[in-house]
C-alpha cells in the first residue's frame, strides 16, 4: 500500500515578520472575523465543552524532587488546542513555557510555538514561531473592542503595565483611533516605562504628550481608553490592580488583558456595559476553577461570573463581543456610556492569525520545507 509523502513548512520568527505578523490592522480585522465565528459556534477548543482555554502544567511551591521546577509568577507550561471554521478551516495547537525569571537571562518571559494541522488527517501543515502571533492577536482582541466600542474622537489613552504586550496594544489602538494624541503610563519601573515611550515615539508618531503616572488613579482619570496588561500571581484578588468608579471618565472604554478589580456596585450598575471576548469560555472557567473563580483566576470577566453565581448580576448583562461584531446586539449606546471589556485570550485566535501568515508565506515563498516522512514506517 502506497502512502503519501508529508511535508510541512517551518517558519522562524524572521520569517513570520516577513509574512506580516506585525500588521496591526490586518490582525484586528482577522480577530473581528474570529469573534464572529465564535458567536456562531463554528469552532472547538479543549475539554468536553469545546471552550477550555487550554491544559496547563503548574508546579508545586516546594517540589519533592530536586530537578522539578518550583512554582513562581507565571511559571507554567501550557498546550492550547483549537479548531476554527469559516474561511480559516484549520486545526492547531499553541504550546508554550513561561517563566518571569527569563528576564534575568535576557530572554522573553514566554517561548511559544504554533503547529497547524490538516483537519482531516491530523498531519502537520506548518510549525512556526508564535511569540509574535500571540502578542499581536492579544493586542488585536482589545483592538476589536476599540474599533467597535471606543468613542470616535478618543484622545487620551492610559495603559497600566508598560510591557511588550501593551507596547503592541498602543500601536494597535493608535492605528484604529488616529485621534489619540496623549499617552498616560503607569508602570512599576523606570526602565520599562522608558522602553515603552521609546517604542511609541518610533512606531506611533501621532502621540505628542506623554504622562508618566505615579498611581493607577492618575492614569485612569481623564483617559478615554484604558488597557490593563499586568502580570500578577493567580489567587487572591487583593493583589489585582484596583479602580474606583469615580476615577473613570464618562464614555471611557476600559480593556483588560491582565488583572483588574473594581467594586461590585460599579459592575452591577445598569449604566455600565459589560463585554467579554467569549461568554462560553467564561462559563467553562467557572467550572474548571469552581466558585469563587476570580480568587483563583485573575481574568476580570470571572468576577462577572462570580457575581452571576451570587445573584448580584443577571447573565444577560455579560455581553459577547462576537454578538456586537455580528450586529446582533448594539455596541456603544451613548457618548457617556462606560464599557468594561474583559479579554481572556483563546487558541482559536492563534490558529486564525497563524493560518493567515502561513498563507502569505506560501505566496511569498518564505520558510523552510521540512519532511515528516517519505512514507510512514509500517508495523
Amino acid at each position: 500500500m502506497a502512502f503519501p509523502r508529508v511535508d510541512f513548512l517551518y517558519l522562524s520568527e524572521p520569517d513570520m515578520i516577513k509574512a506580516g505578523v506585525r500588521d496591526v490592522i490586518g490582525c484586528t480585522d482577522c480577530m473581528e472575523e474570529v469573534v464572529k465565528l465564535l458567536y456562531k459556534g463554528d469552532y472547538r477548543m479543549g475539554g468536553e465543552s469545546g471552550n477550555s482555554h487550554g491544559c496547563m502544567v503548574q508546579f508545586p511551591k516546594e517540589p519533592e524532587f530536586a530537578t522539578m521546577p518550583k512554582d513562581g509568577p507565571d511559571r507554567r507550561f501550557m498546550a492550547m488546542p483549537a479548531y476554527l471554521g469559516g474561511k480559516f478551516d484549520m486545526a492547531g495547537c499553541k504550546w508554550y513555557g513561561s517563566n518571569v525569571e527569563n528576564r534575568n537571562k535576557k530572554m522573553p518571559r514566554s517561548c511559544l510555538m504554533l503547529t497547524l494541522n490538516d483537519k482531516d488527517t491530523g498531519t502537520p501543515v506548518a510549525h512556526m514561531s508564535a511569540n509574535l502571533i500571540s502578542a499581536y492577536r492579544t493586542a488585536a482582541i482589545p483592538g476589536v473592542g476599540v474599533k467597535l466600542l471606543a468613542k470616535k474622537d478618543a484622545k487620551v489613552l492610559g495603559i497600566v503595565g508598560p510591557g511588550y504586550i501593551n507596547n503592541i496594544t498602543i500601536e494597535t489602538f493608535a492605528a484604529l483611533r488616529p485621534t489619540l494624541d496623549t499617552l498616560k503610563i503607569k508602570g512599576r519601573g523606570k526602565e520599562a516605562i522608558d522602553r515603552c515611550i521609546e517604542y511609541v515615539k518610533k512606531n506611533c508618531p501621532q502621540f505628542k504628550n506623554f504622562i508618566v503616572c505615579d498611581t493607577i488613579e492618575e492614569c485612569v482619570r481623564d483617559s478615554d481608553i484604558m488597557n490593563f496588561a499586568v502580570s500578577t500571581p493567580t489567587g487572591g484578588s487583593e493583589t489585582y490592580p484596583w479602580i474606583e468608579r469615580e476615577w473613570v471618565k464618562p464614555g471611557a472604554l476600559i480593556c483588560t488583558v491582565g488583572a483588574l478589580n473594581t467594586s461590585e456596585d460599579f459592575i452591577a450598575d445598569p449604566k455600565t456595559k459589560l463585554v467579554v471576548d467569549n461568554t462560553k469560555m467564561y462559563d467553562t472557567w467557572a467550572e474548571e476553577y469552581p466558585y469563587p473563580t476570580f480568587e483563583k483566576w485573575f481574568i476580570f470577566g470571572s468576577k462577572f461570573t462570580d457575581m452571576i453565581h451570587d445573584g448580584k448580576l443577571t447573565k444577560d448583562r455579560m455581553e459577547d463581543i462576537g454578538a456586537i461584531a455580528s450586529g446582533v446586539i448594539p455596541g456603544r449606546q451613548s457618548d457617556d456610556q462606560i464599557i468594561l471589556y474583559s479579554i481572556g485570550g483563546m487558541p482559536v485566535e492563534d490558529v486564525a492569525w497563524g493560518k493567515t501568515c502561513y498563507e502569505k508565506a506560501l505566496k511569498m515563498g518564505i520558510g523552510t520545507k521540512l519532511n515528516l516522512w517519505e512514507e510512514p514506517y509500517s508495523y
